[in-house]
Order: C-alpha cells, then structure tokens, then sequence
C-alpha cells in the first residue's frame, strides 16, 4: 500500500500540472495533406479526431509526416487509421508542438474468484504509463521529432508485476515470470526521428530509440484505442508487441502515398529485471514491416523480425516472429462516440524447431461517457512456458480467453476523464491442465482510470 500510495501522489500532481497546460487545438475530418489540419496524438498515444476551429494547425502533423495526420500515429512508428480519436493534452509554440497523454487504472483484480485451481491470486495494483512527445518543423520539408515514455509499474507493484492468469514472459529474481504480467521500465520510451518530404506522397524518416520500438507488429497494446478501458496485457504479448520496449533501435522507412515500407536493427535481448537501468544496446536482431492503410477507417500490416537470444533465461534460443493485423475504427454520429476494433496474429518461431501461434480479436464501443469493450484470445504456450514440465512433461497447450468488460466516465476535471469499470475474464484451456488451473477460472477487476479526456 505504501507504493501505491506514493504514486497517487506523483501521478496526481502530474496530471493536474499538466492538465492546466493543455490548449484546443482544431481540424478538420480529411486525413492526408498536413494544411488539412487534422491531428493525431503523436507516437504512442490514444487518438482523437474532433478539433475546434481557430488556431493554426499548420504543424499539428503526424510525428514522421508533414503530409498525414496525426490521428495516424500508433506506437513507435506504426500506424493507427486515420480515423483514431485523440485522448490527450496538447500546446503549441511557433513551428514546435507539444503533446501529453498517460493512462493509470487504480485497480482490484483476482484471477481465480471461485478457487478452481491452485495458480490464482489478488492484489491492489496500479498500471500506469506517461508520455510526452515534441514535434518541430525544420524549414519546409523537415520534420524532428522527440518522445519520453515512462512508467511507474515497478515502484508501485514490485518486480514480479501484477496477477494475470496463464501470462509468461521475463524473468524476477533469476526464475520465469508465470501468471503474472512483468512490469515495463521505468524508461519505456526515449527517441528522436527526423522526416524529410520529399514531395507530398513521398517521406523517407530515421528513427533512433534508447529504449524504443522496432517495426514489429501493431501498435502496443496501451497505444490501441481498441484497448483503451482494458487495463490487462494480451496474453500473446510476447507473440506480437513485446519489444515495444527495446534498448537499442535504429529504423529507416520510406512512404509511398499510404504504403510504407520500414526496416530496424536492433538489440534481441528483452528487458533486464532492473527497471531503472539502461540496458546495454547490441543491434543483434533486425525486422521488417509493410504497412497500409486504405482508407481513414482501416490500418493494415504485415511485418516479420528476427530475434537473437530474446530471453535471459534461453541464451542460446532465437526467434522468427511473424505477424499480422488489421485495425478498424468507425467514427459514430456523436462527438466522443466510435467503435475501435484490431485483430493480430503472431507466430514465434523458435531455433529449437518449436512453433507457437497467437491470435487476438477486442473492440471497444464507446458512447461519449459510456463504453462496452471485449476481448478474445487464443494462444500456444509450452510446459516450459508454464513451468510445468516436472508435472506434465514436454507438451503445449491451447488456451483461450474470453474478456467482457464496461467503463463509465463519472467526472471530466481539468480536462482530465475519471472512469470507473469493471472487468471479467473466462479461461478456456486444454483438459491436461484442469489439475492445476481448474477447469475454467473465472477472473474479475474493478477500476478507477484516470487519463486525459477527448481532444476536440
């Protein structure tokens, strides 16, 4: 309790400073030349399309693009559709433009209420994540761009994270995370890119991350406006996003109208237990990614990296991870009203001959205060992903999970949402691990969320 404490008091204290520096901004609905005005809420953030009339918009762009709108930007340098509504504080001052956005869910969660099986557990806890991002026009065809990322999951819920039924991934005191979620770095984002426009259908753009994200997958799951009210990591989060967080990133891309082709080097090895470090850069692994997005309301890719001894654990083991997504997002007749829908699938392939597929369908129905939102999920994990093979032997399991969950907006303070959800979750899994999980655990959350209200 003393860490949660702690950090309500810093978040608070962010989140109204903050909040009393943000100004309107307008725009218009189109979506490709920059002078159209529309915005997007720049590298990693949720997005917004309403926008008030009366201001230069001139250089509210997207962070790698003076000719697309920001409402593109997803995490890293991925797209979201141009239809992505905009939750976030923003300022302007001459040629640069300024923009925050963060998300913290003060949360209760149980992950096996009925007390099917032996690996569930509660807690009180807090995910939480703050971003700040610069973006500044250099001359007529340049474009500079400077994001922060940081979150406070480590001081507030310890190295072992939070509770999350059938999850894997990282490590904690030398042994694998199993049932629970890792927390993110403290530094989850430092990066600097530079476009230059070659003409209005036309960028080539360099990105530098120290952390940052290479061009693999969608964009993270805190970044999808899919996943907005769900306070929980896919359970395929290392399947399909997992190196949103790298230390160690440098991507080149170049943008032909609305395709864009991008490749990265960067360094394989996930995250350390150490959340407050640097970790050392290596530039060992590389990737690719094809985007496209066909109109305002879809954004498509394909992408594909090669990762050299991504786990501590697994020196030896490298992964060929391939995915796949589309994202929809329909804009509703009332201001703040949409439906934000992604699919992915994500397949490692591991240099010992295994292969593991996930797949992952949300959505989320927002209706100005109130909203509906879903999840499913299918996902291969291993024994050893589990920490069962002196139970069960070498083998792998299907594991599906079904998420409904609702949020309402109480109260809007200082252009800042207070929401208030609730969450439950059904466990799906292979017969072969009824003995340890129960046959079909039911976990549940309520939360209060706290982020920055609809730009409009």
């Amino acid at each position: 309790m003393k860490h949660l404490t702690g950090l309500l008091l810093l978040i608070g204290t962010a989140l109204g400073a903050q909040a009393q520096h943000d100004h309107h901004m307008p725009a218009k609905k189109d979506t490709v030349p920059a002078k159209d005005t529309s915005m997007h809420a720049g590298h990693d953030m949720h997005k917004g399309h309403d926008m008030h009339e009366g201001h230069d918009m001139s250089n509210m762009t997207s962070a790698y693009s003076l000719n697309l709108p920001m409402n593109r930007n997803g995490s890293g340098t991925s797209w979201l559709p141009d239809n992505s509504p905009m939750y976030m504080y923003m300022a302007q001052k001459g040629k640069t433009s300024f923009m925050f956005h963060g998300n913290i869910f003060l949360r209760y969660t149980s992950t096996d209420f009925t007390a099917k099986g032996s690996r569930g557990a509660a807690k009180l806890d807090a995910p939480n994540w703050f971003m700040g991002m610069m973006n500044h026009r250099v001359g007529k065809k340049g474009l500079l761009n400077a994001t922060v990322m940081l979150s406070f999951d480590k001081p507030v819920m310890g190295g072992a994270g939070y509770p999350l039924l059938f999850q894997s991934g990282e490590t904690w005191e030398g042994k694998a995370l199993v049932d629970r979620q890792h927390p993110h770095d403290l530094f989850a984002a430092l990066s600097v890119g530079y476009t230059y426009a070659i003409n209005k259908d036309m960028d080539v753009y360099a990105y530098l991350g120290y952390p940052g994200e290479p061009t693999i997958s969608a964009p993270a799951f805190m970044h999808r406006v899919s996943a907005m009210n769900n306070p929980d990591a896919p359970l395929g989060h290392h399947w399909q996003d997992a190196t949103h967080i790298t230390f160690g990133v440098g991507t080149l891309g170049f943008r032909y109208k609305q395709l864009k082709a991008e490749f990265s080097s960067f360094t394989g090895r996930e995250p350390d237990e150490n959340r407050y470090d640097f970790d050392k850069p290596l530039f060992d692994s590389y990737a690719y990614r094809l985007s496209y997005n066909p109109s305002k309301q879809w954004a498509l890719q394909f992408s594909q990296a090669f990762v050299h001894s991504p786990e501590t654990l697994e020196p030896e083991e490298n992964i060929t991870r391939t995915t796949a997504s589309a994202i929809h997002t329909a804009l509703l007749r009332k201001p703040g009203s949409f439906v934000a829908s992604t699919a992915v699938w994500g397949l490692n392939n591991k240099s010992d001959g295994h292969k593991e597929h996930s797949f992952l369908a949300e959505s989320n129905l927002q209706l100005q205060k109130n909203a509906i939102y879903g999840r499913y999920e299918f996902v291969e994990k291993s024994t050893h992903e589990l920490q069962l093979e002196d139970e069960l032997g070498e083998a792998k399991f299907s594991v599906h999970a079904f998420t409904l969950g609702y949020a309402h907006t109480l109260a809007t303070i200082w252009k800042t949402n207070l929401a208030v959800g609730a969450q439950g979750t059904v466990n799906v899994q292979d017969k072969a691990l009824y003995g340890i999980y129960g046959k079909n655990p039911l976990s549940a959350q309520v939360y209060l969320r706290i982020s920055p209200a609809l730009h409009r």
